[in-house]
Formats: structure tokens, C-alpha cells, sequence
């Protein structure tokens, strides 16, 4: 049986002690602090001088700004971490020339997720610890599940959500048993009624996270709204607003797993549809809903799971006619409201909407793929 090596990010919970919350909060703020004024000099160099600044000569700015007596704080935290929020400006910019993202933007102390990343000389592994550079102790990590035995963490990520937890990623390199080969394919239709419909016929239902928790969370917003600016019960009410949006975010990445990870097992090959969802959320009716559904982290969570264990996954293009596509002849109908949940297709086949969809999406990509061309679409 083959197997490939990855690499792979295992996140866990952490409890710091008050020293270490104030140098990592300390941290977060000095590399925002870096990255914005990186990124302000890169912007003023390209439109006053249209002069391209390198990441080599950012590198040589952050010396400069240390040594400035207004931001000599800079030197308090670890450089490791400064060092990479340039690295990820740097990123940022690639994948903007490479036209994969826009333009780099600032980032905020208050909308932007507060992290700090860690290479091996800004922390120290032993005996299962993980200790930052300038700490004393080690972080007391919640161990929920067992690094890959033997492994050596390359970098770290620590960061604190709007909900003011905690939380380590750790990056490693893990082999991967790839899995034996299937001998079936799957179309895949999402939806909001049912979450995904496979070719089986199968229809897995949309847990609706968000409606579930939406009474919770319109309680919380409320009694945010009625307090004060700058107050501590300003504080504490956003808290608890953000406590709810983390358990909807958290149940509805959960449920995503599972089921992607048991469609890459069942399946050789998974054809899905290249749905751009930046422009359908612009439908403010449908918005809420699909921003629920989550496709597009399905999506991602298919493709490297499918990279990892030896499958297929294929994305037609957007504009293929799945639904008023006959799956049994082919012939398309010219109309197909989305209230029609069932249709009669003139060869006599009797058609549920998504189930249909989702056979016309695996035919499609059987097809792209054996022809060899746009099996994966552009994704901008």
C-alpha cells in the first residue's frame, strides 16, 4: 500500500499564564504593526516612485524601525514573528500578481483574527512541550489528540479568536497512507434545502447552524447595541456575541469533516460544481443561507483530502446546465423554475431536481476529465 508524506497542521486548545497572554497580545500588536507599515511602503514605493519593494528590503526596514527610539518596543517580542508577518505580506503580494487575491489590505486590532507565527528558532519541542521564544514556561496545551509519532513541529501558529480563546496550529510532516482505489463516482449538487445531493440519490440534509443558534445570537446583538461605546459591558456583551458565532463556526466545520471525509472514502472520483459564491451572496434573500452552507469550505476540504489519500476531485463549470440537464437522455429543457422541485423529461424519465443535477454534474465531469481539458476551473 503506497503513501505519500504531507504536510499537515494539528490545532489545539492553550491556557497561557498572565505572562505569557500579555507578550503574545504584546506580539500580535507589533506584527500587525510591521505588516501595516511593511504594506504602507510597499503602496507609497509603487505609486510615487512605481518602484516594486522586495522582501529583502522590508527585512532591512524592520532593522531600521527597531532601531528607532518611537518604536524600539519592537525589540520586547520575539523577531521570529515579525520576520514572518513580512513573509506573509510578501505571500499576499504573490498571490495578488499571480491573480489569486486582491490588494493587500491593513489589517485591524479589531475584525482582523489576532496570530503570530513561529519557525523552529522561535520555539523550542522537548518531551512533548512546546515553549515560545522570550517565555519562561511551556504552553499548557490541551493535547486532544496525539502529534504523528515521531514528529518535529516546523512552525507555529498561536492565535486568539473573537471569543478570546486560544489556539496553537502546529504544522508537521506526516506520511499518509493513501487509500486502496474505489471503484465509484460521485456527483455532488449543494444546495440549502438539502446541503449536498449526490448521484447515489442520496440527500444529506442542511443542519442550518447559524438558524438554529439565530435567537441566541439575536439576543446577544441586542444587548450589544444598548450598551455604551468604550464600556466594560460593551466588552463583555461583544464577548458573548463572538462566543456564539465560534460554536456555529465550529459545529458547522465539524459536520463539513465528517461528511467530506466520508465522501473521499466511498469515492474514486468527486465532480462538483466551480459555484462562485462571493457573487452568489450578493442575492441578499438567499445571503444568510448560503454563507451557512459553507460551500466553498466543503469544497476545499474535498480537494486536499482528495490530494492526501489518492481520489479525483473534478469542478465543472459554473454555467453547465445541471438542473435542466435530462440525465438520462440529455436533452435540456429551456425552462426550469426553482420552485420546480420535480420534472418530466419528453424521453419519459421522471426527474427530482437535485437528484437529476447531481447525475448530469458526475456525466459532465466524466466527460471534461476523459477529455482531458478544464477538469479544474479558475476559482477567481
Amino acid at each position: 500500500m503506497s503513501s505519500r508524506v504531507v504536510k499537515r497542521a494539528y490545532r489545539f486548545r492553550f491556557y497561557p499564564t498572565d505572562q505569557q497572554r500579555e507578550l503574545l497580545n504584546r506580539t500580535f500588536g507589533c506584527v500587525r504593526y510591521v505588516y501595516n507599515r511593511a504594506l504602507a511602503e510597499r503602496s507609497r514605493a509603487w505609486t510615487q516612485e512605481q518602484r516594486r519593494v522586495t522582501f529583502a528590503e522590508t527585512c532591512r526596514m524592520l532593522t531600521a524601525w527597531k532601531n528607532e527610539p518611537d518604536t524600539a518596543w519592537l525589540y520586547e517580542v520575539s523577531n521570529v514573528a515579525l520576520q514572518q508577518s513580512l513573509q506573509h505580506l510578501q505571500q499576499a503580494y504573490v498571490n495578488f500578481w499571480a491573480k489569486r487575491a486582491t490588494y493587500p489590505t491593513f489589517k485591524s486590532k479589531r475584525t482582523s483574527k489576532a496570530s503570530a507565527t513561529f519557525t523552529t528558532s522561535g520555539f523550542s519541542f522537548r518531551d512533548g512541550q512546546i515553549t515560545l521564544a522570550k517565555t519562561d514556561v511551556p504552553l499548557d496545551i490541551v493535547w486532544s489528540r496525539p502529534l504523528p509519532e515521531g514528529a518535529q513541529p516546523s512552525t507555529v501558529t498561536v492565535s486568539r479568536d473573537a471569543a478570546n480563546r486560544w489556539h496553537i496550529s502546529i504544522l508537521v510532516e506526516e506520511t499518509i497512507v493513501v487509500l486502496p482505489p474505489a471503484t465509484r463516482a460521485v456527483g455532488i449538487d449543494a444546495g440549502i434545502t438539502s446541503l449536498v445531493t449526490l448521484s447515489t440519490g442520496e440527500k444529506v440534509t442542511n443542519p442550518r447552524h447559524e438558524q438554529r443558534d439565530r435567537e441566541r445570537l439575536a439576543v446577544a446583538q441586542r444587548r450589544l447595541a444598548r450598551t455604551a461605546k468604550g464600556s466594560h459591558n460593551r466588552a463583555k456583551a461583544r464577548l458573548k456575541v463572538a462566543r456564539v458565532h465560534a460554536r456555529i463556526a465550529d459545529r458547522r466545520r465539524d459536520h463539513l469533516h465528517k461528511l467530506s471525509t466520508r465522501i473521499i472514502r466511498e469515492n474514486q472520483t468527486v465532480v462538483i460544481e466551480d459555484l462562485s459564491v462571493r457573487n452568489m451572496v450578493r442575492n441578499h434573500s438567499l445571503a444568510r443561507a448560503i454563507s451557512d452552507a459553507a460551500w466553498s469550505q466543503l469544497r476545499r476540504q474535498l480537494e486536499y483530502k482528495a490530494d492526501w489519500y489518492g481520489r479525483t476531485v473534478i469542478a465543472i463549470d459554473r454555467f453547465y446546465p445541471s438542473s435542466k440537464t435530462c440525465s438520462a437522455c440529455g436533452v435540456v429543457v429551456e425552462k426550469l423554475p426553482l420552485s420546480v422541485r420535480g420534472w418530466v423529461c419528453r424521453c419519459g424519465a421522471t426527474h427530482d431536481r437535485d437528484v437529476n443535477a447531481a447525475k448530469a454534474i458526475l456525466a459532465a465531469g466524466l466527460a471534461v476529465s476523459a477529455c482531458g481539458d478544464g477538469v479544474r476551473p479558475s476559482r477567481v
